[in-house]
């Protein structure tokens, strides 16, 4: 079914959070976005959240050509996703819901149109099960803000068509993300499964006692936040093992993996630990409201990426050939 052929016409079906992210990165990148929700006042709030992302984008560079105005909403799916070469889905995080918008987008999508979904936890081979051309199916899974931070993991399902996974990445490449191909399917894919396993251990350390939420965020901001943002986990423990890297680090420390650290299962949401976690976020964040944080955290992402940037300049393409 792929082609060698060049992706102009993208739709966007569903405009949260993540939905405007992405309509927000393809018009920054030169395109024309096509978006349908069906949500009363969904393009009011989507128009209003590309203002917001623009300043930041701007800040980032814009490709030749970009524009907010060269986004349409359209009020049928069907309509709205007939021309296109590439829709990507992120209606709310339901199975059945997420099966019947994408049985819809297949039902009135060119065949050779590629369908990406934006699920964080739902496997690729389950989404695509009913679908008329699974093989033009992905999983294209970024991250918030997605009109700033570049990562999207991009998973294929049993029936998917590698040259569609190839031809996906291929673009998304074009709008400067990096893709990383995730190989085998496994409920909530790499980096967010990574998220909740430092989430869960947080979770135990404020219902334990043992910190608050802000000496937890202090934890990370000031000490292992500041080296992953350079480095990432493996290459930071390789550091940390001396001349020898990983090497001698695991035949030092390793045995230390034994004891019993991690406490594996998430403690139990209780009301009291919700309230902890709430009071502890609201006092931490004072005044500021959470547009303010957002305008404070996207200033410190263009100024973060322009130094990862700078120092990985050699930086390869995740894609394997």
């Amino acid at each position: 079914m792929a082609m060698n052929r060049t992706i102009n016409n993208i739709t966007v079906v569903g405009t949260g959070v993540i939905g405007n992210g992405w309509i927000a990165r393809f018009l920054a990148q030169g395109y024309d976005v096509v978006a349908f929700d069906p949500a009363v006042g969904a393009e009011e709030r989507t128009r209003k959240a590309i203002d917001h992302a623009w300043t930041s984008l701007e800040q980032r560079g814009l490709a030749l050509g970009a524009s907010k105005d060269r986004l349409r909403f359209i009020n049928t799916m069907e309509e709205a996703v007939a021309e296109a070469d590439f829709i990507q889905e992120n209606v709310p995080e339901r199975e059945d819901l997420k099966k019947s918008v994408l049985g819809n987008i297949d039902r009135y999508a060119k065949p050779e149109a590629i369908i990406a979904s934006s699920t964080s936890g739902i496997i690729p081979t389950t989404l695509q099960s009913n679908l008329q051309y699974p093989e033009r199916f992905i999983v294209a899974h970024p991250f918030n803000p997605v009109y700033l931070l570049p990562l999207v993991e991009v998973v294929g399902g049993e029936s998917t068509d590698a040259a569609i996974i190839k031809e996906a990445c291929g673009l998304f490449e074009k709008v400067a993300m990096k893709p990383l191909v995730i190989h085998k399917e496994i409920d909530g894919h790499v980096a967010d499964r990574l998220m909740e396993a430092l989430w869960r251990e947080a979770l135990h350390l404020v219902n334990d006692g043992v910190a608050t939420t802000e000496e937890v965020d202090t934890a990370i901001i000031y000490g292992a936040g500041l080296r992953w943002a350079q480095m990432g986990p493996f290459l930071t423990f390789h550091l940390a093992g001396g001349e020898q890297g990983m090497r001698h680090m695991l035949e030092q420390f390793g045995p230390a993996l034994k004891l019993p650290w991690t406490k594996l299962k998430a403690p139990e949401l209780t009301d009291a630990l919700k309230e902890r976690v709430i009071e502890g976020c609201e006092s931490y964040a004072g005044n500021q409201s959470v547009a303010d944080l957002e305008h404070k955290r996207n200033e410190f992402l263009v100024k973060l990426l322009d130094l990862v940037e700078e120092y990985w300049p050699e930086s390869k393409s995740l894609v394997k050939e």
